[in-house]
């Protein structure tokens, strides 16, 4: 087991990190940016490291500056959290040149995954169902045309190189796609520095599906189950919850089975998230997020598996610790992530933290960095806090939830808590009758209220 992780991000996915590495006797090395220096993580780590100024590309992903970091502590090993670093091919080489751990995948996987393309291609190749489309990179607008005409309109097109919403345009019909095609390439130019898109059948109705799995690289490989991640805003999620309320035991396990074998198959080492859209029964992959996902507390609170700890240990050389035997799904857990922001308009609120309390009781888990005091910068992503919450069902859960979140205070900055209580008064909510588009479609009804 390593000595000593530095942990090279910042925020709840930090300190997540480091009590992970407490538990198993690791001492921890914070980094951080000027803007972070009083951030909780910096508090309680044994060791932190300032590593530039606010701006990320200054210090957050500055891989030289997390280097000398390392090397100034003497750390064996970088955990990347997500985000930032987390997807880095080049970060993970660099790391092994200086004799230093990945927390991750090889880069290898990091690479094949990240490509967009390259991993549907992958995908296939592993027997997991994909969603009908083109085979590469979209060259130009008649291409597109008969690839769209053989799948179908609508369509989705989408940037090779990355996610998040960005560079993804759907065109429902011919006279929409040129159009559509030039802006996604734009956009992908400009947000990932490649232009390269592909073309995919668009669904109506879907629901995000993603499967948690485990590999050793050894030939162990294991599924935690599936996360339902279908309450998206412009692409991000908001609402976590496991299990699924769309599927049944024998669906869960039959998809299970082939991911985890997927995984087997191409000697994948560490903790990963298979992405499926679902739709009338059917399974169709998207992509692979070769990292920790911020959404993993759910499965953690229903399987009972530390699943930091398993990076950790699978990184140091061991083998999976747990069977697919062992893994058991107890009861129901749903996650809000809580951003600083306005509720409504979603715009970013950073600022001082005057005051917090945190919900607890039976089944309440939060994972967050702040405290009174606390001043949220406006150099980052938004999310401050994660609630999650337990029940043995998916009702009882959504009760705890209501309770919770009635309790949660944050003052100082405007928070997402005020959406989340009015999302538990939706039937679409209650029922677990939800797809990907329910929530815009809800948000658009509220701004015409």
């Amino acid at each position: 087991m390593f000595d000593k992780v530095l942990i090279a991000n910042r925020g709840e996915i930090a300190l997540r990190i480091m009590r992970a590495c407490r538990e198993l006797g690791i001492k921890t090395v914070a980094v951080h940016s000027t803007a972070d220096e009083n951030a909780m993580h910096v508090r309680l780590a044994d060791e932190s490291v300032c590593i530039g100024p606010p701006a990320a590309r200054d210090s957050y992903l500055n891989i030289p500056s997390l280097l000398a970091a390392c090397e100034i502590t003497g750390a064996d090993a970088v955990h990347p959290g997500y985000g930032f670093l987390a997807e880095n091919a080049r970060f993970a080489e660099i790391l092994a040149d200086h004799n230093i751990v990945f927390i991750g995948p090889s880069a290898e996987h990091i690479r094949i995954m990240g490509d967009k393309i390259e991993a549907k291609r992958t995908a296939v190749r592993l027997g997991l169902p994909v969603v009908p489309g083109s085979d590469g990179a979209i060259r130009d607008a008649g291409e597109a045309k008969r690839v769209a005409k053989e799948i179908g309109f609508p369509v989705l097109i989408k940037a090779a190189a990355g996610g998040g919403g960005r560079g993804m345009k759907v065109a429902r019909s011919e006279a929409d796609l040129e159009q559509a095609l030039h802006t996604a390439q734009s956009e992908a130019k400009a947000a990932f520095g490649d232009d390269a898109v592909y073309l995919e059948k668009y669904l109506d109705k879907p629901r995000h599906i993603e499967i948690q799995v485990l590999g050793d690289g050894q030939g162990g490989a294991i599924h935690l189950g599936e996360r339902d991640c279908s309450l998206q805003r412009r692409h991000q999620k908001l609402w976590e919850e496991a299990l699924s309320p769309a599927l049944n035991a024998s669906q869960r396990e039959e998809i299970g089975e082939k991911v985890a074998t997927a995984i087997a198959d191409l000697g994948y080492s560490g903790a990963g998230t298979i992405e499926f859209l679902y739709e009338n029964g059917e399974f169709f992959f998207i992509e692979m997020n070769t990292r920790l996902q911020v959404e993993h507390p759910v499965t953690e609170a229903i399987t009972g598996i530390d699943i930091v700890q398993e990076q950790l240990r699978i990184a140091s050389g061991a083998r999976l610790g747990v069977t697919q035997k062992d893994v058991t799904f107890a009861g129901h857990a749903i996650e809000c992530r809580i951003n600083a922001e306005n509720p409504l308009t979603f715009t970013p609120s950073p600022g001082r933290i005057e005051s917090v309390h945190v919900p607890g009781g039976l089944g309440v888990r939060v994972d967050s960095g702040i405290y009174a005091g606390y001043t949220v910068p406006p150099y980052y992503d938004s999310l401050i806090a994660k609630l999650i919450v337990t029940g043995k069902t998916r009702n009882e859960c959504l009760m705890r939830l209501r309770r919770a979140l009635s309790e949660y205070v944050i003052e100082g900055v405007e928070t997402t808590i005020p959406l989340f209580i009015d999302l538990l008064k939706e039937d679409g909510i209650i029922d677990g009758n939800y797809d990907i588009h329910w929530l815009e479609k809800y948000l658009e009804r509220r701004k015409q209220a």
